[in-house]
């Protein structure tokens, strides 16, 4: 039988696209593994939003074709379609898809080699069926044409298109089916979406409340969303429905409306803050997330000083922060990457200074309150898990609790924002929970940690 391995880069787009094509896989017989082990195909899901990005695409390539030397090595996702673009190629890759084709990955790893179906790595490296995590990505969103100073995005995904709402709504009821109680909505520029783009009638805020009403889905999480994007119409969805959690990723790039109008961000500091007070008064547990870029070409000192201040000021849970590097075909990259490589690192380090400073400010507010956890990534006697503003929570308790909401009071705050807590279920409660506990029936990939900016 042969086995397959899939990993991804970048942002919870990929990795939703990254599940629909393991699936093809394995719904042609194909054994899944990790990517460190031995197999027959390796797929790349690669991300070009930053170069570090870049590299670490390569770098898997090369990595997958050393692991075993006969594999089809298959790289797919943005920084494929950049490569493909310039007409050149991947050290170690032995197919290159573009991003239309990217949903047809099996069927070209068929086309290329359909010797492959007969290969059969040795079963010891296969790993064990898994289950799938009790939080599932939802992508019902592609394209962007915002053409943001810094951002390829627009060139890989150039064509913006919504998914129909009731092929949304019965995927969320098969992952409702197979035990996920969160479903991340997400898309390249998910506020978008809508009936222009081919939604067949929804807009944003109507799906949200649609999948919120999905029965056995206890909570439906928003993935990163432009702040323009922000309607009246989804500040009330998420006011009013309880199944939403209140956690928005606004982003941001910089507090500097220099900067901002260099980058091309259809915004400035004062409607950004604006924003973020009205969500405040809307929800008042909102936790507000966002995307920081310093060291952006002609961002002097004073000019970081000004994001620093807006930082303290709009006080961020997380933030993404990333060191600018010029990316091909964008505008920012006909600049001159003025700010040097020691000041980028400078500012970096003082930027996450205060947004950890702000993260951990935002946890001290719930201190010895109780608060709702959804179990996830049981380790020995040790449970984690989320709040539904996006705080992380550690705590003891029974291993059969995975994939439950508990209430837990928080005790301790970690200096990274994240708390230590103790389950608050009586005995009697306990029991009852454990009986009634959702067992998921799969569990999503490993994914490789990558950045987004958006």
């Amino acid at each position: 039988m042969p086995v397959a391995a899939l990993t991804t880069l970048g942002c919870k787009v990929n990795q939703y696209e990254t599940e629909k094509i393991a699936e093809d896989f394995a719904n042609a017989g194909f054994l899944l593994t990790d990517f460190d082990a031995p197999a027959d195909v390796y797929v790349i899901n690669s991300c070009s939003v930053t170069a570090a990005a870049d590299k670490k695409s390569r770098y898997l390539a090369r990595k997958a074709s050393r692991t075993n030397p006969n594999a089809i090595v298959v790289m797919t996702g943005c920084h494929s379609q950049q490569v493909l673009d310039h007409g050149e190629w991947v050290e170690g890759a032995t197919l290159l898809i573009d991003n239309e084709d990217k949903m047809r990955v099996y069927e070209k790893v068929i086309e290329h080699a359909p010797e492959v179906l007969s290969y059969s790595s040795s079963p010891a490296t296969v790993l064990p069926a898994r289950e799938r995590r009790t939080r599932a990505t939802l992508k019902v969103q592609d394209g962007c044409t915002h053409f943001c100073g810094f951002c390829q995005i627009p060139y890989t995904r150039k064509v913006k298109v919504s998914r129909p709402w009731q092929e949304i709504l019965a995927e969320a009821e098969g992952l409702a089916a197979m035990g996920t109680r969160e479903i991340i909505v997400t898309g390249v520029c998910v506020g978008a979406y809508g009936e222009a783009t081919g939604s067949g009638g929804p807009d944003l805020a109507e799906l949200l409340l649609k999948v919120a009403d999905v029965p056995g889905i206890a909570r439906v999480r928003l993935s990163s969303i432009q702040p323009i994007e922000v309607s009246d119409a989804l500040i009330t969805a998420f006011a009013s429905h309880p199944n939403l959690c209140p956690h928005l990723h606004l982003s941001c790039q910089s507090g500097d409306d220099t900067i901002l109008a260099a980058m091309n961000r259809p915004y400035d500091a004062a409607f950004y803050k604006d924003l973020v007070q009205k969500l405040r008064t809307a929800v008042p547990d909102v936790a507000i997330t966002t995307d920081l870029i310093v060291g952006y070409p002609g961002e002097t000192e004073a000019l970081h000083q000004n994001t620093l201040a807006f930082a303290r000021e709009v006080a961020f849970q997380k933030t993404h922060c990333f060191r600018y590097s010029p990316r091909d075909k964008t505008y920012a990259a006909t600049l001159k990457d003025d700010v040097s490589d020691d000041d980028k690192k400078r500012r970096h380090a003082e930027l996450q200074a205060v947004v950890d400073e702000t993260n951990r400010a935002f946890t001290e507010r719930y201190q010895g309150q109780t608060v709702q956890v959804l179990v996830e990534h049981p380790e020995g006697g040790t449970l984690t898990g989320f709040t539904p503003n996006y705080i992380k929570v550690k705590f003891a308790g029974p291993l059969a609790l995975y994939g439950a909401l508990v209430p837990v009071r928080l005790d301790t705050i970690e200096a990274d924002g994240s708390a230590t807590g103790t389950l608050a279920l009586p005995e009697a409660e306990l029991t009852r929970v454990l009986a009634h506990a959702p067992r998921p029936k799969y569990q999503s990939l490993s994914m490789v940690d990558g950045n987004r900016a958006g």
